[in-house]
């Protein structure tokens, strides 16, 4: 399986000046996952999933948006940070391409959502995602139907290194 780290790793890029950090938690899937919403996707430390929740990919997942580190939470709502997301479940790995904003507050105490849009709420983790859950891999959705774990690997990556070290307190 995956190598998982549960506190933060931070890395430097000497020769490219920039800078990522990474946070991983795991979730489940459950047997009411559709994965149909065209323009989000999410996971929840909510242990329970209705029918209607057709953005939800992962429940009881050991994080929410308020958990992250305060480092990765600094980094990603800078408006430059790009967000690296893999998806993985048993041998599918999924690699999701989303941004950053200033006006992400990462608050919400259950829920993390990656979006096609630039809306922002307090479980924004994501904007200008490039797949919601209809575009995901129907092989992996079928998988967490079956209640599998998904491991959700989050890397942000900040450019200017310089600039952000200066910010950073």
């Amino acid at each position: 399986m995956h190598e998982i780290m549960s506190s933060p790793r931070l890395f430097l890029d000497r020769p490219a000046g920039a800078m990522k950090i990474q946070e991983t938690l795991r979730c489940k899937g459950d047997p009411n996952i559709s994965a149909r919403h065209p323009t989000t996707f999410e996971v929840t430390k909510e242990d329970h999933l209705y029918s209607r929740g057709d953005c939800i990919i992962g429940i009881g997942a050991d994080k929410g948006a308020v958990d992250l580190s305060h480092l990765f939470m600094k980094m990603l709502t800078r408006v430059d940070a790009v967000l690296v997301t893999s998806l993985y479940c048993q041998d599918l790995t999924v690699i999701v391409t989303s941004r950053g904003s200033s006006a992400m507050t990462l608050d919400h105490p259950t829920d993390l959502v990656w979006r096609r849009s630039n809306f922002v709420c307090g479980r924004t983790v994501g904007i200008g995602s490039d797949y919601a859950a209809k575009d995901l891999p129907r092989a992996l959705i079928s998988l967490l139907c079956n209640g599998e774990e998904l491991v959700v690997e989050m890397t942000v990556i900040v450019e200017d290194l310089e600039r952000f070290s200066s910010r950073v307190s």
